[in-house]
């Protein structure tokens, strides 16, 4: 399946202005704002945050799979896609990042 038609699927995130991921030493290391562009990171951060409770490696590998076709572009163009880096990155780190909702007023 498409990540288009994935995206389908997860649940809506009006409701979010943003999402901030935050490391282990409480620092705010990225903002996926709801805005074109980010509102399909912003589903797949969000929903993996609700499974999961925060962005771990395991979620990261579940988030790679939402991704679908864009998760083999990330690894041929690095870079391309921030997002997906990120993810990437959790894994091979080991690490995980908390997940703070900013609701849109």
């Amino acid at each position: 399946m498409a990540f288009a038609d994935k995206l389908k699927t997860l649940p809506r995130v009006s409701h979010l202005a943003a999402l901030n991921l935050i490391d282990a030493d409480d620092a705010v290391v990225a903002t996926i704002e709801n805005k074109p562009g980010q509102t399909g990171s912003l589903a797949v951060y969000n929903h993996l945050a609700q499974l999961y409770g925060a962005i771990s490696p395991e979620a990261a590998m579940k988030g790679m799979e939402l991704y679908a076709e864009h998760t083999e572009d990330a690894h041929k163009h690095p870079g391309k896609h921030p997002n997906i880096d990120r993810l990437i990155g959790l894994i091979e780190r080991g690490e995980t990042l908390r997940v703070k909702q900013i609701f849109a007023l």
